[in-house]
């Protein structure tokens, strides 16, 4: 009898194993420098990611005020799709303040639900900061593209064109136009994206102990095959020269430039799969 009832109770459990849905989870899409919300719709990633099963959930405007949410109909879906605006233009660290506060609200909204972060370049050097510096709860994975994760030495190109040389700083402002002015105005960011040396945030950052979660690099490899393009070496797009994150990361290699391709829809549901 305590047999038969063993078998009993092993053929319910499986059976309510097979009939339970599949966790959903729900994804966090942050943008570059200069970019936004919309990189990810204009790219075609957002159109790709809906056909295969992931759903438009919407979009937060962030801000130091605090963050806008701009709904949209997702039908109940199980799998769904957030993107976010962050002030881009400011540094990594105020930049991860804003973002804690959206990852906040889809939290309280999504209780249940393991959250995926997907940053492309700085953004995703800004999604590693959220992790490390609020000590995020309730993250499934770090999913990054062409990041700067080991610096880039355009930073320092950029520190060295916006440095003030008296006079000669009104020229640069009237040739260059608005992106000299952007440059300028991104300053505290540049410092942020240097090479870690002793000191500066790169180099805490990547000394810190990182959760135990699934973390995935998207490499670039540039016309000649070589890894990385043209505003961030390969080495620096790869979580596995992180010193904290030594082996722990994914990597995957798309051949394109540096910015969004609706291909990337294809590999970070590759890589989803395979957590």
């Amino acid at each position: 009898m305590t047999k038969n009832m063993s078998l009993i109770r092993y053929f319910i459990l499986s059976l309510l194993l097979l009939c339970s849905p599949a966790q959903a989870d729900v994804m966090l899409l942050i943008h570059g420098y200069l970019g936004d919300a919309y990189s990810w719709e204009n790219s075609g990633i957002n159109d790709e990611l809906h056909q295969r099963g992931w759903s438009r959930a919407g979009m937060f405007q962030g801000s130091a005020y605090g963050p806008q949410l701009f709904v949209a109909d997702h039908n109940d879906a199980k799998n769904l799709v957030y993107v976010a605006t962050l002030p881009s233009e400011t540094p990594v660290m105020a930049q991860s303040d804003v973002l804690k506060s959206i990852i906040d609200i889809i939290k309280q909204t999504h209780a249940d639900q393991k959250i995926i972060l997907v940053g492309h370049s700085a953004g995703g050097v800004v999604a590693r900061m959220t992790l490390i510096r609020h000590q995020l709860k309730d993250v499934k994975a770090l999913i990054t593209i062409a990041s700067p994760h080991i610096g880039t030495g355009r930073a320092d190109q950029a520190l060295d064109i916006t440095a003030n040389h008296g006079p000669f700083n009104m020229v640069k402002s009237f040739v260059g136009g608005s992106g000299y002015d952007a440059l300028k105005h991104s300053r505290g960011l540049m410092y942020d994206l240097r090479h870690p040396q002793p000191g500066n945030m790169l180099y805490w950052l990547n000394s810190q102990p990182h959760p135990d979660i699934h973390y995935a690099s998207i490499i670039r490899l540039n016309n000649n095959g070589a890894s990385g393009d043209s505003l961030v070496p390969g080495f620096s797009q790869n979580m596995n020269n992180v010193p904290a994150l030594q082996g722990r990361s994914s990597t995957f290699t798309t051949p394109t430039s540096h910015f969004l391709v609706r291909q990337d829809a294809d590999t970070i549901i590759s890589i989803i799969d395979r957590f």
